[in-house]
């Protein structure tokens, strides 16, 4: 069957559309934050909050993301919420003044919750369909989006200083990504996991009963294994948002690097990431998606502890890449799983997520404070090993593999 004609591939280009979409619209204006800091005049302390605004909307939109997912579902959401992050870049251009660039950066963080959520869904609803492993892969994808929107900002930025042409320019191309998405996308979520004990023998994969009145379904507590979910999202992002805001500062303070190896503490732990994410699926259909979080949590947290006791330009680069590598499938995975425990759990699980990544920086920063960087360090190798405690404790429900598909080598 051709690529194109395959409802699989067709599905996974259009949601890996939404995951480009995200990766892009991010980078896009962060790369700009010094010339709409410019035009706004705004000091380093209003900069900070501005950035703050973004991360605060994220945070607070759970309960707006989990009762839009049940009355609109996670297709109608995607699309809309990646359009709205589109416009977002324009009215950011436009801001007039510091209050209201304060509004729009707080709206973009209400969206992407939004979209993070429902690609997501669409991703372990495509997983389910077809019982083929790919959210590694999107999650992959989203990292290509920040690669080529640093890549536009690079250019717009040489040929012309205005933001309000480079983000015009933008618009363009994400319109294009959401009328790729649009074609593609599923109509429903994955069934949400069955919790009626009549239900318990029902075999692995086979449909869940139907909710007769899905807009009506309210929020209920959440179940335990979704409480460990959480437990582990938290954990691995504050491991990967602390990675990328503290491997610079370690290695040019703690390791003595010079300012040209400093940066390399980014690249090394951004570029294992991608090629892990790039075969992780893999690793998924051979290992089950518990072993991977397991392994790859402990390989992290004991690569990176190893190179903090080492000492070193050398062990602080291996560590950085044991980091990149081993943490890489974690939130996949976790998204997925909570997926299959229904729209309120990984509404839930992606709003900590949104936590651990603006708790981590912070919480690095205060433990080098009260002590020194490498102790901070060592917090975000034992953010690692949490991880890998949580996972124990998670109940994962294996995607089998599709009949015609081989299982990877």
């Amino acid at each position: 069957m051709s690529r194109l004609h395959d409802p699989f591939r067709r599905g996974q280009l259009a949601i890996a559309a939404l995951f480009l979409s995200l990766g892009f619209q991010y980078a896009t204006w962060a790369a700009r934050i010094p010339a709409v800091k410019a035009h706004l005049d705004l000091s380093a302390a209003e900069v900070g909050v501005l950035l703050m605004a973004a991360g605060v909307g994220a945070a607070v939109s759970f309960p707006a993301v989990a009762w839009l997912m049940r009355r609109m579902g996670s297709r109608r959401l995607a699309l809309l919420s990646q359009l709205g992050l589109a416009l977002l870049l324009l009215a950011l251009a436009a801001a007039p003044n510091y209050p209201v660039a304060l509004l729009v950066m707080c709206a973009d963080g209400v969206l992407v919750g939004c979209l993070n959520v429902a690609m997501n869904a669409q991703g372990a609803a495509l997983e389910a369909r077809h019982e083929r492993n790919t959210m590694a892969r999107l999650h992959a994808v989203f990292s290509a989006g920040s690669l080529l929107a640093a890549l536009l900002a690079s250019g717009m930025t040489a040929a012309t200083g205005s933001v309000t042409a480079h983000f015009g320019v933008a618009v363009v191309l994400l319109a294009a990504l959401g009328a790729t998405a649009r074609t593609g996308l599923l109509d429903e979520d994955a069934p949400a996991e069955r919790t009626d004990p009549a239900d318990a023998a029902a075999p692995p994969g086979s449909p869940a009963p139907a909710d007769p009145e899905p807009a009506r379904r309210r929020w209920t507590v959440p179940s335990r294994p979704t409480l460990w979910m959480c437990c582990a999202m938290v954990f691995g992002t504050v491991a990967e948002g602390a990675m990328n805001d503290w491997s610079a500062l370690y290695l040019k303070d703690i390791a003595e690097a010079s300012a040209e190896l400093a940066p390399l503490g980014i690249a090394v732990v951004s570029g294992m990431m991608v090629v892990a994410r790039l075969f992780a699926d893999g690793w998924r259909s051979r290992w089950g998606d518990g072993r991977v979080v397991l392994l790859g949590s402990a390989v992290a947290g004991t690569g990176l502890a190893l190179a903090l006791v080492s000492g070193g330009v050398a062990p602080a680069l291996a560590g950085f890449a044991c980091m990149g590598l081993g943490i890489a499938a974690v939130t996949p995975c976790v998204y997925a799983a909570a997926a299959r425990q229904g729209s309120d759990a990984l509404t839930l699980v992606a709003a900590m997520g949104t936590t651990g990544l603006l708790a981590g920086p912070p919480l690095i920063g205060f433990v080098a404070g009260a002590s020194t960087l490498a102790w901070g360090m060592g917090a975000v190798a034992a953010s690692a090993g949490a991880v890998a405690l949580c996972s124990t404790r998670i109940r994962w429900t294996p995607v089998p593999v599709a009949r015609g598909e081989a299982t990877p080598a």
